[in-house]
């Protein structure tokens, strides 16, 4: 089972193109800091504009620099359901130890559809599997009543929980939380979550602050519930100040400003507005982040 502190990598581009070079970087930098889990080619990682080919590669740069030191969770969601068997498979043949799914975006299925989507992935492909939930992103929200369906299946290790809903997460732990782990998928719920029986979080801003997003979730899991709470008030501003726009547009510009990264993004992603950056770039500057380098 996946635990701790994974972070949803971005995929960093230079003229256009993956920069495989800093991918690597980034790869290196996270088992440097502590960082559980890699988890590349999701929404952070703009895998909706990157094609099969590009996709594909960065999941293999990932996994052969990873060289084991530290675990995978290959995205491998698609809306089409022989899409995300083709490319789960892939994941599984390059080493991942693990795929992120994503709930089908665009088409909006129905609960039962959505059923039929999963059991057709897992039975295409035995491989340990966390369902991804973010229906602000694909239009459809998976209701625990429908993961429950599906926690019967062994690959089902998990879900990646973005609802917003913290009812609905209370629901789903109540559902499924003995049989699958449940994973904060929104940076500033990762402390309410674990507190109610979570196994981590997949953080965006673990990719500017992996250190501190681990020290949270491991003092959480060890039970140090004031420890991890200081660190949840530490991360507070930065979490907010990463949901100012779409994602990934301020963890990018904030690991530009931090000199980590050429901040590029793909159209139709833009950079961030002037007074948003203003703001970003204030936190930044408290935290003692603001052109660090720090890679």
């Amino acid at each position: 089972m996946f635990t701790g502190s994974m972070v949803a990598l971005v995929t960093p581009f230079s003229g256009g193109k993956v920069d495989e070079r800093k991918l690597r970087s980034l790869v290196d930098w996270h088992v440097r800091e502590g960082t559980s889990a890699l988890v590349p080619m999701g929404t952070t990682g703009e895998s909706a504009t990157l094609d099969h080919a590009e996709h594909e590669r960065v999941l293999a740069v990932v996994i052969e620099q990873a060289a084991k030191r530290i675990r995978v969770l290959a995205g491998t969601g698609s809306n089409s359901t022989e899409e995300a068997i083709r490319l789960t498979r892939a994941g599984r043949a390059m080493g991942a130890d693990g795929a992120l799914v994503i709930t089908p975006y665009y088409n909006r299925p129905t609960q039962e559809g959505l059923v039929c989507h999963y059991e057709a992935v897992a039975r295409s492909v035995s491989f340990p599997m966390v369902i991804y939930n973010v229906p602000v992103r694909t239009g459809v929200n998976i209701l625990p009543e429908t993961v429950e369906r599906l926690a019967g299946m062994d690959e089902f290790v998990g879900v990646k929980e973005a609802s917003g809903s913290m009812s609905q997460i209370i629901e789903l732990f109540e559902r499924v939380g003995d049989r699958m782990a449940i994973y904060s998928g929104d940076d500033l719920l990762t402390y309410p979550i674990l507190s109610i029986g979570g196994k981590g979080v997949i953080s965006v801003s673990a990719n500017i602050v992996p250190r501190q997003m681990s020290e949270l979730v491991d003092q959480a899991l060890a039970g140090n519930w004031e420890k991890s709470f200081s660190c949840h008030r530490a991360l507070y501003p930065l979490h907010r100040a990463l949901s100012l726009e779409t994602n990934p547009i301020p963890i990018k510009t904030a690991m530009g400003l931090a000199g980590m990264i050429d901040p590029e993004m793909r159209l139709p992603l833009v950079p961030m507005s002037e007074s948003h950056r203003n703001i970003l770039e204030g936190v930044l500057r408290t935290m003692g982040l603001l052109g660090k380098g720090i890679l």
